[in-house]
This record gives C-alpha cells, sequence and structure tokens, in this order.
C-alpha cells in the first residue's frame, strides 16, 4: 500500500468518526441569520460562521447579469469572502478589503483553497490525530499559553477545554508548510467559541446569560478535525469547479477609505458588496476571542484602531460628542430634518438619548458619503455596484438607509438606477427593541433589506 492510499484509508476512518460525533453532537451552528443560511451548507462558503453578509446566489446571479466577459471584482467590505470565492470560481480576478484581521484571514484561506495540496493536509490532518490523542491522554503539559490580554467576565474556557484547546496550539505552531498552518488556525478559529462558556445571540455573551448550560467538557480535537475534513472536501471540490484561467485574488487588510493607496482609477468592473448596517453590531468586539487567540491583539488598545476605521464608527466611540454634523450637503432629502428629530429625543437619557443615536447616524452616513466617492473612483464608465444595505429604526425613528445612500451616491456624480427590495421583512439585533439603549419600534416600522443599484456614468 502507498503512503497516498494508506492516507486516504485513515481519512475514510476519520469521516466516520466524524459522522458519528456529529449525531452526537446537538451545539448547532454559532450563528443564527435566516438570509444567509445557504451559505451554510456549500463548499468553502461553510467554512466561517458570519454574522453578515449575502448569500452566494445572490454573487452568483450579480456576475452572471454584470459581467458577461472576464473582470475584475471588487468587493469593500469582504467580510469572510462570499464575493471573492464566487468571483474567482467565475473566473475573474477578484480585490476585497476588509479590516478586521480574522476575516481577512478567512478570505485569503478559502478564496486560494486551490492552492493547497490535498495530500500535504491530509497528513498532518493524520499527525494532529495522533498528536491530540497521545497527548490529551497523557500527563503533557502544553508549551502553549492563553493570551495574557484577553480578558472575559466569566471563565472562556473550562480547564478541561483550555488544556485540550492548549494542545491544540502547540500542534498548529508546529506546521511547517504556512498555507497548512493558515488552515488549522481558521478550523480553530471558526469553531472556538462553540466550546467556549460564550455563544453568539446574535452578540457576543455568556451562554449562562442566555439561558445554556456551561461547557465543562467537550470533544475540541474531534471538533478541529471535523471542520478540517469539510475544508479537505471542499479543496477537492473547489479545484475541480475552478475554471482553466489565471484569475487573481487579492485580499488587502485595511479600511476601504484607503483606496487610493491600492486601487488604479477606473479600473473595477463589477462592485458586490454590504457595508455594516446601522444597527451597531461590534464586529470587532464580537470577534475579540479570535483577534486575541490568533495573536492578532494583545491588549484593548489594539483594538482602538479597528473601532476607529470601522465603516460607520460605532455608537459608544461617538455618542458623547456634542452635535457631529453631517460635513456635506445633500439636495432634495429630508436626511437632515431626520438627524435633528433624532436629537430632540429623551435627552433625560444622556448619552443614551437621541442625541448620541443621532451622532452615530450622523458618522454613518458621512461614511456613506466617502463609501460613494470610492465606488465613484474605482468603477470603469458604464460599470455597476451593488450595494446590499438594510434599513435602521433608532428611537423609534425609521431610517431608510438604503434611500439616503442613493440620494448620496446621486449627489456625488453616480447614477441611481433602482433599489431593489429582494427581502421585504428581516429580523433586527437587539438595536431594535432594547428598552435600555433605544425607545422600542412601533409595530407598524419594518426592517427590510434593499440593494441599491448604481451606475459609473
Amino acid at each position: 500500500m502507498t503512503d497516498s492510499q494508506s492516507n486516504q484509508l485513515e481519512l475514510f476512518k476519520l469521516i466516520k468518526e466524524k459522522t458519528a460525533i456529529q449525531a452526537n453532537n446537538k451545539n448547532g451552528a454559532e450563528f443564527s441569520n435566516p438570509a444567509f443560511a445557504g451559505n451554510k451548507i456549500r463548499p468553502i462558503h461553510r467554512w466561517v460562521p458570519w454574522i453578515a453578509g449575502f448569500s452566494s446566489d445572490f454573487v452568483k446571479d450579480a456576475l452572471h447579469e454584470y459581467l458577461h466577459n472576464k473582470g475584475v471584482v471588487l468587493d469593500p467590505f469582504s467580510g469572510v469572502g462570499t464575493t471573492l470565492v464566487d468571483a474567482v470560481l467565475d473566473g475573474h480576478n477578484a480585490v476585497g478589503f476588509e479590516i478586521n484581521p480574522y476575516a481577512a484571514l478567512a478570505c485569503h484561506a478559502k478564496a486560494h483553497a486551490h492552492r493547497i495540496d490535498i495530500n500535504i493536509l491530509q497528513k498532518n490532518m493524520l499527525k494532529l490525530k495522533e498528536f491530540y490523542k497521545d497527548k490529551a491522554s497523557s500527563n503533557y503539559i502544553p508549551i502553549s499559553e492563553p493570551p495574557k490580554g484577553f480578558k472575559t467576565r466569566a471563565e472562556f474556557y473550562s480547564p478541561a477545554v483550555l488544556g485540550k484547546v492548549l494542545i491544540i496550539q502547540d500542534f498548529i505552531n508546529s506546521i511547517e508548510s504556512p498555507d497548512i498552518q493558515e488552515l488549522f488556525r481558521l478550523a480553530f478559529a471558526s469553531t472556538m467559541v462553540r466550546y467556549s462558556n460564550y455563544s453568539y445571540e446574535p452578540s457576543l455573551g455568556r451562554r449562562v446569560s442566555a439561558g445554556k448550560d456551561n461547557i465543562e467538557d467537550f470533544p475540541v480535537g474531534e471538533t478541529i478535525l471535523n471542520k478540517l475534513i469539510d475544508m479537505a472536501e471542499d479543496i477537492a471540490w473547489f479545484k475541480k469547479n475552478l475554471p482553466a484561467s489565471d484569475a487573481t485574488v487579492r485580499i488587502i487588510n485595511a479600511s476601504f477609505f484607503e483606496y487610493e493607496s491600492h486601487l488604479t482609477p477606473e479600473s473595477v468592473d463589477v462592485i458586490i458588496t454590504s457595508p455594516p448596517y446601522l444597527n451597531n453590531y461590534h464586529y470587532n468586539r464580537n470577534t475579540r476571542p479570535q483577534l486575541y487567540w490568533l495573536g492578532y491583539a494583545e491588549n484593548p488598545r489594539d483594538l482602538k484602531p479597528l473601532e476607529n476605521s470601522n465603516f460607520g464608527k460605532y455608537w459608544q466611540t461617538v455618542r458623547g460628542q456634542e452635535c457631529l454634523e453631517l460635513g456635506f450637503l445633500l439636495p432634495d432629502s429630508d436626511l437632515e430634518d431626520t438627524l435633528k428629530l433624532l436629537r430632540t429625543l429623551h435627552a433625560e437619557k444622556g448619552v443614551y438619548g437621541g442625541n448620541g443615536w443621532a451622532n452615530y447616524a450622523a458618522a454613518y452616513f458621512r461614511d456613506c458619503h466617502t463609501f460613494a466617492q470610492g465606488i465613484n473612483y474605482a468603477l470603469k464608465p458604464g460599470s455597476t455596484a451593488l450595494v446590499v444595505i438594510g434599513n435602521s429604526i433608532l428611537q423609534g425613528v425609521s431610517i431608510p438607509t438604503d434611500v439616503y445612500f442613493g440620494k448620496i451616491a446621486e449627489s456625488i456624480g453616480l447614477e441611481l438606477v433602482d433599489i431593489h427590495i429582494p427581502r421585504a421583512t428581516r429580523v433586527g439585533n437587539s438595536i431594535i427593541q432594547s428598552d435600555v439603549r433605544v425607545t422600542k419600534a412601533k409595530n407598524s416600522h419594518q426592517l427590510y433589506e434593499a440593494v441599491v443599484e448604481l451606475r459609473k456614468r
């Protein structure tokens, strides 16, 4: 029997073990968002759970509708790479911006998956199985340590789980191939909350606060191996379905607002993206475990640049300012009036009142203006940008974000082709119904999701 045949036999055994473990593991996925449920089972896309984005089907349809020849696809807010992966699979060159280094890691690993040598991956998977089995059943003392700067209100991992996690870290640190090590790091990071005492509801919080029991023990190594088996299967699928082309993909771990440093003017054929919504979902705080455990942060100061460069900022970063103005004129729009109305509401609540939320909305639309300028800079004349964006409700006031963004785009010279409403009802997070942060939304107020279609003149 050759080494390759032996590896295949051992991998088949792992897959059988995976099936048995999954039958007994009822924890489920970390995230729950019906709009993107399809991505949870699609090859490559299923690797990393993520709270926001759009479906692979949407990207494929957009590429086939707006890009008939090989071109350059841009996603200014790449998340975990849905647009980039489908662009590569369609034979296009792709460019993505993503400020969160954990998400950028996911983008890179997924979009370059076809470059992985499956035999080397399988060998390392089998090595992990033996290493983990040996160390977890002995008195082995791991070399790795938890990140010292990572502080949580409650114990993030139980002692039993932490010991297993540190064994995994020791193995990952021993992997010689950077590409293979990247996959193992992603396999850990994408599963690490599942066996912690925290969960996404959708924001990261203690399991006990959500009425769930703490996790005293968990099959950590088996869970990561299961994820790696999925990855190996998907890499084989990716290689098989990749068109014969010399398509390239570039992931830029920076804000899209630095577009002039990374893009040539009028070099992009289509933009497919979804910026953060006006809902104050704190992407960076909700990926703190990954950022610390992957070595991207050592203390809270390391997260400040991410917060300050986040699209729309966060309510927490601007709420205390006296009055944050839009900073640009928007004719034929009631945006200024809406902000003024917000400022009059619930002054007795201080920063939790209307002025704090008006500042947040103003910061968001200021960034929408800069974003629209970037679209105008990057697109070739006659080319299209599709921006998926949801409306919001602040202090009980409905904010038609899609309409305002369309007006902003027109004000800087883009053509507003249409605003499509593919999803007339969506589920909001706690910002919508919280008694503490906002006035509860009226029953007549509806959350929806829109696609703003823009064209470069």
